[in-house]
């Protein structure tokens, strides 16, 4: 008589509440972790920046989101062509703007050409939009030249940068402002991620 046999199956205990209990809390805790990285990233290296104004056309338009390295100038100074973010305490509001002089650099602006030490500036950033009004016969800076009566000093002083706007003859900037204070510098604008179309790391 054929014997018939029933092939055992591991008998499965339910999950212990204390291990379901556990692994739920390490989740928590791995979330909790990841949100206070993401709000020190946020707060202590980077920063984002909503433009507002015309400024720093054709490079930068109303209502681009920018994102703000933070912790760059902790480490050196800023150098030509970089565009800064930074606090203007007269204004009460933060400005964006390209660096054109840096501490001892004797800047001056007549017109459309620009001299740092007495050698002309290439700005590329522009060059479409010079061209375009110089073919013209026209300025594309019509706002003001520097030094002008309401900035008279021309060599930057330390601890300090000179900016100008992209946008010249629509731009406050250290024409009118002055220079401007190394610890006011909120930092550099390094990438516009929003809208989604002009999505992109920023030349310097």
């Amino acid at each position: 008589m054929d014997q018939q046999y029933q092939s055992e199956q591991p008998e499965q205990l339910p999950e212990s509440p204390r291990k379901s209990k556990n692994e739920a809390m390490e989740w928590l805790k791995a979330i909790l972790i990841a949100v206070v990285l993401v709000v020190l990233i946020r707060w202590l290296l980077f920063a984002p920046f909503i433009v507002d104004g015309p400024s720093m056309q054709p490079n930068f338009h109303t209502g681009e989101r920018i994102i703000v390295n933070k912790v760059l100038y902790d480490f050196r100074q800023p150098k030509y062509g970089e565009v800064i973010v930074f606090h203007v305490p007269a204004e009460n509001r933060d400005f964006i703007k390209r660096v054109i002089g840096v501490p001892g650099d004797t800047v001056k602006v007549e017109g459309d050409t620009v001299t740092v030490n007495g050698k002309v500036v290439n700005e590329t950033y522009i060059q479409s939009a010079l061209d375009e009004k110089h073919k013209n016969n026209q300025l594309y800076n019509v706002e003001a030249d520097f030094p002008n009566d309401e900035v008279t000093e021309e060599k930057v002083p330390a601890g300090h940068v000179f900016v100008l706007g992209d946008n010249r003859s629509n731009s406050t900037d250290s024409r009118r402002i002055g220079y401007v204070d190394f610890s006011d510098i909120k930092g550099r604008a390094d990438l516009i991620f929003w809208p989604m179309k002009d999505i992109h790391f920023i030349k310097h």
